[in-house]
This record gives C-alpha cells, structure tokens and sequence, in this order.
C-alpha cells in the first residue's frame, strides 16, 4: 500500500447553502441555489451533462470562484469547509486541464511547491513527492522537463502534486479522462487509497467506474441544480429511467449512443483531394530539452510510416505518453520532424513545397483544421461565434458553415460568452468547430470526446465521420474505445505507437465491460 497519510488532517466537512455562480459575460447563472451538505470522510461522485456548473462547483468548494470585472462577486450564498468559509488552501483540488496546475520546470519542483508552501522540512517535502508520484503513478521521474509529457502524464502529475498536500477535502475533476484504459483503473485505484480518512468529490463522466467505489451521487442537471442525490443505485436508476439527465449521462450498461446525422455536404473541404492526402516515411522526433540544468535530448518518435487517407478517419492508438499527440502535431505541419520525411499529395500542396512543416500559418489554415489536446491553445477571438468563424474569416469565407457547426454542437446559446469561461467539454466542441469551419482537406483532432456527455459525444463523433464521408482525411488521436469503434467498427485502420515506434495494426475490440445496470450498489463496500 503507498502511505499518504501520516499527518494527514482530519476528513472536512462541506456545507453549501443557497448557492449560485454567475461567471463574468454569462446570461444566466451556471449554478443556481445549490443546497449540499456531504460529511466528513464521505465519497461523492458529482455528475451531469456537459456545462451543468460540475467544475464550478468544486471551484466554489475550493474557494477560487473569480469576482467580476468590477469586483463585484461571482458567487452568492454559503460556502463552510470543516465549518469555515472555503479559502484556498484548505482543500486539494485537481482541475480539469492539467496545464493549470504547472508551476514548475521540472517534475519533482512541480509537486514539491505545495508541500513546501506548508513549511515542511526538506525531507518530509521530497518524501511526499517521492509517495505522490508512486500514488498517482507518475513513473517518469522528478527530472523529468514538465513540457515533455504528454497529457496523461501531465494529468498524472497534477493529481500528485493535490495528494502531496494531503488535504482533509479531495476534489478531483475528471482525474482519469486522459488515459488508457488500464493507467485510468491504476490511478483511480491510487485515488480510492489515498481518499482513505478524507472526504472525497469527484467529477467523471465515468460513472460505471466510479459508482461502485462511492457513497452517494449528485446528479446536477442543465439549469445548474441538482436533479437527484443518493445513493449510487438509486441516482442512476432514476437516470435511467428518464427522470434525469435526459439520455445525457453515461449510464452502466447502457448501448453507446449512435453518432449524430449531419447534412451531406457540410463539411466539404476545399481543396478536394484524392488518394493519400499525407505520406509520411521514418518520421522521427528528438526534443531537445531546455531547462536551467543540462538534460538528454528525448526521443518522441522512431521511424514511424504512415499514410493519411482521404475519405476516411485514421485513429492514433497506443498508452498515454506513447507519442500519439507529437505525430499529430507533426502529421498538422506543427513540428518538423528530427528524421524521416513528410510530404503532402501534389493536390493539397498546390504549388507549395510538399513538406507541410514549410508552409506558413496561412497556408497549413486553409489546408488543415488543428483540434488541440488543451483547447484553449486554439482560442484568439473574445467570443465563442467569432472563434468559430476565426480561421475562415481569415481565409475569406463566410460565417454560414461556423454558425451551423454551433447550433450542432449545442454552442449557439453560448456565442456571446468569452471562450474560457466554457466548461472543459464546451472548449473541445468549440475548438472542434473552429477548425470544420473553413473547410479543411486534413482534420487532425487530439482527445475531442474528452469531458462529454452521451449527447456531445454522439455529435462530435457524428462530425468526425461526416468530415471523412464529405471527402477530408481525418486523424484523430483519442484513448476512447467508443469513438475508435464507431470511426473504425473493423480496427484496420488504426495506426499503434508504443515508445514512439509503430507497432503494426491495432484492431479495436470493442467498448471496455460495463457494469449491467442493475449491479450497482447503494455505494462501497464497508
């Protein structure tokens, strides 16, 4: 077992009376009047569709809930953590993007700041990296440069650095959204252990993973209040009997929902192109680290072949930190490779150097659609309508194909609001359309089912078929065994990485097991 608990302070207990959060530029309130009482030591699973305040909620329980332009407060009513008004620093909290949590150039510095701003001796601090990181499953090392990870490792280095702390209040949200399969069991395992004496809330889309090991579920529905509270076999009943969530939540035992229907033609890309849109032979990628100390370059990829069709969706398969977003970046004319050559069809190049790494901004804009793993990196406009319609107003194109994307994506409701004040799932979807809306002949997506709920889910993947079937070559590079069935029903088309190598095909075998829906009990085990 990893120790995490000596000196640990008592679980807290949370209080919130009549709480409502209005964020700055919103219309109406993301959480409305929220009553929650959890007790010390209890574990809650906080659910919902996607943009139902879930993350807000444990911002408020966290005390880091921003005030308005003018000072004036985002939140009302009564927030008590172990019966005072929530502060920072009383709980640990593990927010959705992991970049967030970055304060360090190096990994065991990043883990090390919290205990150290407790005042700890030395020893004690680096004994609770050393039993975070070995908790989180963090394996690649306190030396390791925090902007060589990938992700799911970034992810598993944030939730290290909230158990080096160890606070009497966990609040996670979405700890495991970016990691296989088998690396999400480890550390949601880890989480469970390190949770033992504390009071734990966790945000997951997951519900079959996490109903089994909790006390009690809070469903919040769209209108920011909770629609059902109980014990996890009686909330999720009432989920799926329709009383809540609306065929929103990712209920166990559910069938996957079909990708959504999007109109023939929407998503034409201009130019056409036929064949192999991208060939590329040997690729390789050293980083060449950067840091204060003298570090060994990394090697990314090795030696990778693959070709990019048209008229088709080409998933990138393999472990978190295997290399799958560096080849996407690659494969998007992003990062030159160290080794190898990438060349484009004569038709997608059109009079360019083939090599789309040499081409300018303008050029690779109206030729690919960028969907990134943190999708605020995409966002330049104040506006979620004028980011959507960014690329192709700088193209020259209309707002016609933008405005359409929004209403699919359930975004048009939003078009005023400032991009990063979305929920993590609204900034995917809105990244998503951003890069559709010009029209692009390549699509290269990294994690775009990450933070949906069934109903996002199916439009997104309904958006990424639609853009093959339309003509466009599309890569994306997920963990999600739904959407690698449903763009690859045959699993021979995947391209595997392992250490940054190609491993040969991967044959998707289908959606993880699910608990049959009539098996998930009041809560865990005594």
């Amino acid at each position: 077992m990893v120790e995490l608990t000596r000196a640990a302070p008592a679980a807290l207990r949370v209080r919130v009376r009549g709480l409502s959060v209005t964020p700055p530029g919103a219309a109406r309130p993301v959480l409305s009047g929220v009553d929650l009482d959890v007790p010390a030591g209890q574990r809650v699973l906080l659910a919902g569709p996607s943009g139902s305040g879930k993350s807000t909620l444990l911002r408020a329980l966290a005390g880091v809930v921003e005030e308005g332009p003018g000072g004036e407060p985002a939140a009302t009513g009564e927030v008590l953590v172990g019966g005072e008004g929530a502060r920072p620093g009383v709980a640990g909290l593990l927010l959705q993007d992991p970049q967030d949590a970055v304060v360090a150039t190096t990994a065991g510095r990043d883990t090390a700041f919290g205990p150290e701003n407790l005042a700890l001796a030395r020893e004690e601090v680096w004994r609770r990296v050393a039993r975070a990181h070995a908790a989180a499953r963090f394996t690649a090392g306190r030396e390791r440069e925090v902007v060589t990870l990938s992700g799911g490792e970034r992810q598993r280095l944030a939730l290290a650095g909230v158990l080096a702390l160890a606070p009497g209040l966990l609040l996670l949200d979405e700890p495991t959204s970016m990691l296989d399969a088998p690396t999400a069991d480890a550390v949601r395992a880890a989480v469970l252990e390190a949770a033992d004496g504390r009071t734990l809330v966790v945000v997951d889309h997951d519900l079959a993973g996490w109903a089994p090991h909790v006390d009690r579920v809070v469903l919040l529905g769209r209108d920011g209040r909770p629609a059902a509270d109980g014990p996890p076999g009686r909330v999720l009943a009432v989920g799926a009997g329709g009383g809540a969530g609306d065929g929103e939540l990712w209920l166990p035992g559910a069938p996957d929902p079909a990708p959504a229907d999007v109109p023939a033609g929407l998503l034409a890309p201009r130019p056409r192109v036929g064949g192999d849109a991208l060939v590329g032979e040997g690729l390789g990628l050293v980083r060449r680290r950067r840091g204060l100390r003298p570090a060994a370059p990394a090697t990314v990829l090795t030696g990778v072949d693959v070709a990019v069709p048209t008229g088709r969706v080409t998933p990138l398969t393999g472990a978190s930190g295997s290399g799958k977003s560096s080849l996407l970046g690659v494969l998007a004319g992003l990062t030159r490779p160290t080794a190898g050559d990438l060349r484009a069809a004569a038709a997608l190049a059109a009079r360019l150097r083939p090599q789309p790494w040499r081409w300018r901004s303008r050029e690779l804009a109206a030729r690919a659609g960028w969907v990134p793993q943190t999708p605020e990196h995409a966002f330049v406009r104040p506006s979620v309508r004028a980011e959507a319609a960014a690329t192709a107003a700088a193209l020259g194109l209309g707002a016609d194909r933008s405005d359409a994307l929004l209403e699919l994506l359930g975004l048009a409701h939003r078009a005023d609001v400032d991009p990063f004040r979305l929920s993590g799932g609204e900034q995917r979807r809105l990244a998503l359309a951003g890069a559709l809306a010009a029209g692009p002949a390549v699509l290269l997506a990294d994690e775009p089912t990450v933070g949906q709920d069934r109903r996002t889910w199916s439009v997104v993947v309904g958006l990424l078929r639609a853009a093959a079937r339309d003509g466009a070559a599309v890569v994306v590079s997920s963990h999600d065994d739904r959407l690698l069935g449903a763009v690859d029903p045959a699993g021979t088309a995947a391209v595997h990485l392992d250490a940054g190598r190609r491993v040969g095909g991967h044959r998707v075998a289908g959606p993880p097991a699910r608990t049959p829906a009539g098996a998930v009990g009041a809560g865990r085990a005594s």
